[in-house]
């Protein structure tokens, strides 16, 4: 680089920037300044001498973008003119702010990020930016765009050159040539200019704009793009996704997509089931859902046992309601009026199935143990404790997320009946969670509706709020909501302790709580498996994917990154 190159250019282009890398001597600010992208937007750096070792300073979060380079020559003997015009097409300077809407309406035609207005407008302003914009002569409608940028006046380039981009043709336009028409153009300006050639970068499979830019005299150059793993550019570095990828559900397509978002191998074992094998470096993990081979075998029966886990979390000074397991019909009821009211489920069994919540005669406790026990040989009595039904997520014996869940409810409108209304609630609830979540119309919903004092042919009046279900499990309908910044401390140390005492790397466990910003709860039970998609905003897959590929974290939240050079466009040269 010369004395009289500038250093560290970064062109503010609205839709991003354009990051000159043979501008910059420190490759970590480099990638640092490729880091800080602002989200919607896709920054593209050019000219790099190494983008492959440049990518290796943050590989989880650079990739070498898969597009050509095409360069046309402006001078020397391989630099004739180009001169190509459209009839009924003319080619002039983008104009003001009306113009600037007219492009980024091509930009959204044809599936590309947009630019402020203003921004365009200021950039035109300068000798760095050209804007050129294709008009029908007939209609005055705007039919194409191209921008063109001077690497002279950017910055200095000792090696004369200017660079094509965003060119934009509107499909519905009848006249064809239009594109050609706005390189050659460009070309011509900066051929005017006395500007050695004009490079262009095409996506490799594009071959519409490859066979353009060949049939006017581009050539290829080994010039490589680097880019950041954002959302926007997922397609280009994570690759097609498969059939069984699409088939997963919710809870595992959002691991696989984090996932591949890090450059982690994705093998889908089995979509039905939920099952993956990842894998990244010498590193190999199957999972199932939030279930992985950092759970032992040991944990996960301790877990499927709910005898078992309120023992051992009773042991170590946790609260748990008083309980014991249905022997007698007499046994039954004598604990029963011991308490006055009881939970009565399943002591093996996940997703809510079995479990009859509210329990408080005798006939009642008996047709609940039979519910139970087509679920479970063994049955489990509980105390019944009252209030907000709380999850909470821990990741790496690390609270990341809390949730109160409440039960399936339905609003009555003075026409329907309970059970209709009911059936509409449970279709909505399916069709919101890709078919995981639903209301059964089963003995537990026809004894909850009950209990609310109505049967399930009654016809609620207006505005009247009804719980369908007795407990909150987002399986059976319920609904969950995010407390995570109310949680109390307390609360937070007993779901840490809990995950500790029973070996669980990933685990969600269950409280009722008088309130999620007290102190006072009774543990209920532990899953191995928690859904991690019905947590948001917390960042929930990203630590279980950090916990189980470490090397792939991201930058932590708050990192500052050094202040990149130079970020808006020079206004001269």
């Amino acid at each position: 680089m010369s004395a009289d190159t500038a250093s560290d250019v970064a062109l503010e282009c609205g839709w991003g920037r354009l990051v000159f890398g043979q501008t910059f001597s420190d490759w970590d600010s480099l990638a640092a300044l490729l880091r800080s992208e602002e989200l919607g937007q896709r920054d593209v750096c050019l000219y790099h001498p190494e983008p492959h070792v440049l990518v290796s300073r943050s590989p989880q979060e650079l990739f070498v973008d898969p597009s050509y380079t095409y360069r046309r020559r402006l001078a020397g003997a391989d630099g004739e003119e180009l001169s190509h015009t459209v009839p009924g097409v003319g080619v002039r300077p983008m104009a003001g702010r009306g113009d600037a809407e007219a492009v980024n309406g091509l930009y959204l035609k044809a599936g590309m990020v947009t630019a402020p207005p203003e921004l365009m407008v200021t950039n035109q302003d300068s000798l760095t930016f050209s804007y050129l914009i294709a008009e029908d002569t007939s209609t005055g409608a705007v039919v194409g765009t191209v921008t063109g940028i001077d690497h002279v006046a950017a910055f200095g380039d000792p090696e004369g050159g200017a660079s094509l981009w965003c060119l934009a043709v509107d499909p519905r336009s009848s006249r064809p040539g239009v594109g050609a028409a706005l390189v050659s153009a460009l070309a011509q300006e900066f051929q005017a200019r006395g500007r050695n050639h004009l490079d262009a970068s095409v996506m490799h499979d594009n071959e519409p704009a490859i066979r353009l830019y060949e049939k006017l005299g581009f050539t290829r150059v080994p010039v490589f793009c680097v880019k950041r793993k954002n959302p926007i550019n997922e397609p280009l570095f994570a690759g097609p996704l498969s059939d069984a990828h699409q088939a997963l559900n919710p809870y595992t397509r959002i691991i696989a997509d984090e996932a591949r978002r890090r450059g982690i191998s994705v093998k889908v074992i089995d979509a039905e089931g939920g099952f993956l094998q990842l894998s990244y470096g010498g590193r190999e993990i199957v999972t199932r859902e939030s279930l992985s081979q950092l759970t032992s075998g040991v944990a996960v029966s301790w877990c499927d046992d709910k005898r078992v886990t309120r023992r051992l979390l009773a042991a170590a000074g946790l609260r748990v309601p008083r309980g014991r397991t249905s022997t007698t019909a007499e046994e039954d009821e004598a604990f029963l009026n011991e308490v006055g009211e009881l939970v009565v489920k399943p002591a093996r069994g996940e997703q809510g199935r079995g479990i009859t919540v509210g329990v408080t005669d005798a006939d009642e406790l008996r047709r609940a143990v039979e519910r139970a026990r087509v679920h479970s040989d063994a049955v489990l009595l509980e105390e019944r404790s009252h209030g907000d039904d709380l999850r909470i997520l821990v990741i790496g014996h690390e609270v990341v997320a809390a949730a109160v869940r409440r039960p399936a409810r339905v609003v009555g409108d003075g026409r329907h009946t309970v059970e209709e209304l009911i059936t509409a609630q449970s279709r909505r609830r399916a069709a919101a969670t890709g078919g995981e979540s639903t209301i059964p119309l089963d003995d537990s919903t026809a004894d909850t509706v009950r209990g609310g004092g109505h049967e399930l042919d009654d016809v609620l009046t207006e505005g009247e709020t009804l719980v369908v279900r007795g407990t909150a499990n987002l399986h059976t309908g319920g609904t969950i909501h995010d407390v995570t910044a109310e949680l109390h401390p307390v609360l937070g140390e007993a779901a840490i302790k809990a995950s500790q005492v029973l070996d669980l790397p990933v685990t969600g466990l269950d409280f009722l709580v008088p309130s999620v910003s007290g102190p006072e709860y009774v543990f209920i039970e532990a899953n191995e498996r928690p859904g991690l998609a019905n947590h948001e905003p917390q960042p929930t897959v990203q630590r279980f994917v950090d916990l189980l590929f470490p090397a792939t974290r991201a930058m932590p939240q708050g990192w500052d990154p050094p202040a990149p050079g130079r970020t808006t466009a020079p206004s001269g040269s």
